[in-house]
Formats: C-alpha cells, sequence, structure tokens
C-alpha cells in the first residue's frame, strides 16, 4: 500500500518564460500521481553576489545570449530521470538529490535557475500531499509560528536597477506602525502614488526601474531620502521607525573602487567616511535597516560599521552572505552584521533556503525575505515568509504584477488564516 505521506512524480515539464525585464526563465510543471499538478518559475537578479548559485544561460544569439534552453533540458532530462524514479519522503532528500546530479559545488552543470524552480514546485508537491497551504507546511516543517510580515516597498530606484545617476540602488518604505497586512499594503500603495505626484511635478516624468520604484534624475541620496519623507507626509502619516519607516540598499558592490574606497554622489570616501555618511544618514532620516553598505568582500568595512551602528540599526547582508548557512556562519561569528537577506535561488534549493534562517536564527541574527529584480508573477516568497516567521519581506514597488503578486498573496493569507500576527518578528533591529 502506498504511503501518502511521500510525494510521487509521474510527470516533469519545463519550458522558457520570460521575466519582468523581457529574458527568459525557467518554468517548472510536476505532476503527481494522484493527477495534480504544480508549478514554479526561477527569478533573476541583475546585481548578483560572486558566491551565488549559477544560472545556465544558453549563451548565443537568442535573447542577447540570456536564454535558458539548456536549463529547461536539464530538467527534462537528468532531473526528470532522477525524480520520477522513486517516491519521495522528504524535501530535503529530494533537493539532495538534484544536488548529487549536477555534481558542483555551485548548481553551475544544470544550473541554478532549473533546480531552484524545481524545488518551489516540490515545497508545493509535498505541501499538496499533506493537504495543506504551503505556507503551514513550512511552519510545521521548520518549527515556526507562522507571522505574516511588514513589507518594505521599493519606491525609489537606483544603482543597477534603475538608469539614472543615483549610486544607492534602493529606498524603500517599511509600514511597521500598520495594524495588519492589509493596511501596511494600503500604506504602501498610498505613499508611492504620493511619491509620483511629487516627481512627476518636479521631473516632468515618473519613469520606472526593474522593481517598479520610480527613478527621477538624482543623484544624492539625502535628496531621494527627502522625497521619500515628503510623500510619507503627504499621505497624512509619520515618517519615524516605528510607524512608517525606510530602508535602503545601497548595493555597494556597484560602487565600491577597491581598496577600501567608494564613490557616493562624485565623492570617493575611505570606509570610516563612509561609516560616517551613513551615521549621518541615521541621525536625520527614520532609517531602520541598511542592506549591503559595504562592499561583499570588504569584510573590514563591515566590521566597522558593525561596531559603529549594530546597536541602532539593522544591517543585512546579501550579497555577502549570499543565503549560505556557511557564509552567514562565519559573518555571525566575525560579526559582519546583524541580519540576512533571504533568497532562494541565490543558494538554489529551498531546503538551502531553510539552513540559512536556520543558522541566522541560531545566532541571533535577523532576516528578511526577498525577491530578485528579474522577477516572475510566482508568490512562493509570501509563502515562505509567513511559514517561516521572520516578519519582514521585500517584493518591490507596490505597482507591476510580478511584485504584486506577492503582496495579494500575503493579503490573501492573512484573509484565509485569521489570526496570524502581522509584525516585524522579536528581536528585530528598529
Amino acid at each position: 500500500m502506498p504511503d501518502d505521506s511521500k510525494v510521487t512524480i509521474s510527470a516533469v515539464a519545463a519550458r522558457q518564460t520570460l521575466d519582468s525585464r523581457g529574458y527568459p526563465t525557467v518554468a517548472v510543471r510536476l505532476t503527481l500521481d494522484d493527477g495534480a499538478t504544480v508549478d514554479a518559475s526561477a527569478p533573476a537578479g541583475a546585481s548578483t553576489g560572486e558566491f551565488e548559485a549559477v544560472e545556465l544561460r544558453d549563451g548565443d544569439d537568442a535573447y542577447s545570449g540570456r536564454g535558458v534552453r539548456q536549463a529547461v533540458a536539464s530538467v527534462t532530462g537528468e532531473l526528470a530521470e532522477a525524480l520520477t524514479s522513486h517516491p519521495w519522503a522528504t524535501l530535503h532528500e529530494l533537493d539532495a538529490a538534484m544536488i548529487d546530479v549536477d555534481g558542483t559545488d555551485n548548481l553551475a552543470r544544470l544550473g541554478a535557475n532549473a533546480v531552484v524552480a524545481v524545488s518551489i514546485a516540490a515545497t508545493r508537491a509535498f505541501a499538496h500531499v499533506a493537504d495543506t497551504s504551503v505556507h503551514a507546511w513550512l511552519a510545521r516543517l521548520t518549527g515556526s509560528s507562522e507571522r505574516l510580515p511588514v513589507p518594505h516597498f521599493n519606491v525609489l530606484n537606483g544603482g543597477a536597477h534603475a538608469a539614472n545617476p543615483l549610486d544607492f540602488q534602493e529606498f524603500m518604505v517599511a509600514p511597521v506602525g500598520a495594524a495588519s497586512e492589509e493596511e501596511a499594503v494600503q500604506t504602501g500603495a498610498e505613499v508611492y502614488h504620493a511619491l509620483a505626484a511629487r516627481v512627476k511635478q518636479r521631473f516632468g516624468t515618473a519613469g520606472l526601474g526593474d522593481e517598479g520604484g520610480f527613478a527621477p534624475d538624482v543623484a544624492n541620496p539625502h535628496e531621494a531620502l527627502d522625497l521619500l519623507v515628503a510623500a510619507i507626509e503627504d499621505t497624512g502619516l509619520t515618517a519615524a521607525v516605528d510607524e512608517v519607516a525606510i530602508a535602503i540598499d545601497p548595493a555597494a558592490n556597484g560602487f565600491y573602487q577597491g581598496d577600501g574606497r567608494y564613490r557616493v554622489d562624485g565623492r570617493v570616501l575611505d570606509r570610516g567616511q563612509l561609516v560616517d555618511y551613513y551615521e549621518r544618514l541615521l541621525d536625520t532620516y527614520p532609517l531602520r535597516s541598511i542592506e549591503d553598505g559595504f562592499a561583499e568582500d570588504d569584510h573590514e568595512g563591515w566590521r566597522l560599521m558593525f561596531d559603529a551602528t549594530g546597536r541602532r540599526t539593522q544591517l543585512v547582508g546579501d550579497d555577502l552572505y549570499v543565503t549560505d548557512a556557511r557564509r552567514i556562519e562565519e559573518g555571525a561569528l566575525s560579526h559582519w552584521s546583524n541580519a540576512v537577506l533571504i533568497k532562494p535561488n541565490q543558494i538554489g534549493t529551498v531546503t538551502g533556503t531553510l539552513d540559512a534562517i536556520t543558522v541566522a536564527r541560531e545566532h541571533d541574527m535577523r532576516c528578511m525575505v526577498s525577491h530578485r529584480s528579474g522577477e516572475t508573477t510566482d508568490d512562493f516568497i509570501a509563502d515562505l515568509v509567513v511559514g517561516t516567521g521572520v516578519g519582514q519581506i521585500k517584493s518591490g514597488a507596490p505597482a507591476r504584477g510580478e511584485r504584486v503578486a506577492k503582496y495579494n498573496r500575503l493579503m490573501e493569507i492573512e484573509a484565509e488564516s485569521g489570526g496570524i500576527p502581522y509584525g516585524l518578528a522579536e528581536g528585530s533591529a528598529r
């Protein structure tokens, strides 16, 4: 008699689909033995860390070399053969088998874009077999208390995400003081529209960056932050760390000059001067979080920043850690940051993602689940953030289908699952 708790995959399909930047990514469909189907698609980053799991791109004339037909073939070939070989008792067993088939340290042979899409679909398969939601299944798997997260809306774009001279990549609003997910999304949308009015009035246009935020012709981070504070106040809300807070992702890899030097708004700053610059921002604006304030390999800069500001704000490592549990542990022991960004496609599997969250928690580091700049309408990260209860998510502006899919899913979970609390997880900075 079959074990109803196991996942049996009878067929595997994959295809190219376009992401939000108009480049192909991998879409997967698994058919289970009961006839049910589960789907997933892989996102792609523009601002990527050196140590991320590696996407497989075709490198030919199609899509300027960014096609993923080889990655699709990985799914329908070697991975399909492994996946349909026998029933799967755990997601860990299934993910480990895919890593084994790939045979590299960074999934470069079959492609992280192929493997992560399968892993997400498989997670949905296990939830289906358990007859529960994905977020509830993940909570059970990880022993977490479910929590609806504070969304961090990227409403002003710069850096690698926009064609403007702004060195810092993301300027976000975070409705920390909202009473519910629905109220938080409303706040984000209202600030977004208030900002649109200001940008249009001042610059005559409101062009968008990769993540749906506005990309006005500004170069000075202070000017961008002033616009953001004014937009918050235009809605009648309060710009404050416990009301509508601001978070930034400088993405310092993009303006690192080497030898501990950074170019910001036309000025070259050494490590100490850059820390001073961030401290002035913290003194002037309601900042609750700074992500990738130093380059991924400038560990001395990270330690200086941690010593100077780690007690007063959240310092998030993204390119620094690339959702890798081993790197996160090293960062915790070395005092590089007090928080970690979580992106499943950086590590290539859902179980690798959960391992990263576990290690961060073991070291009292906070986590924020994140989308990528090249996104699809797949809303898996909404279930991931609720199920793991980390209390923070960023998924771009409250606009464009691939961004709002995640926010809409969060509101759907809230409406369907009454009783899940909203807000930052206990111990979250600021």
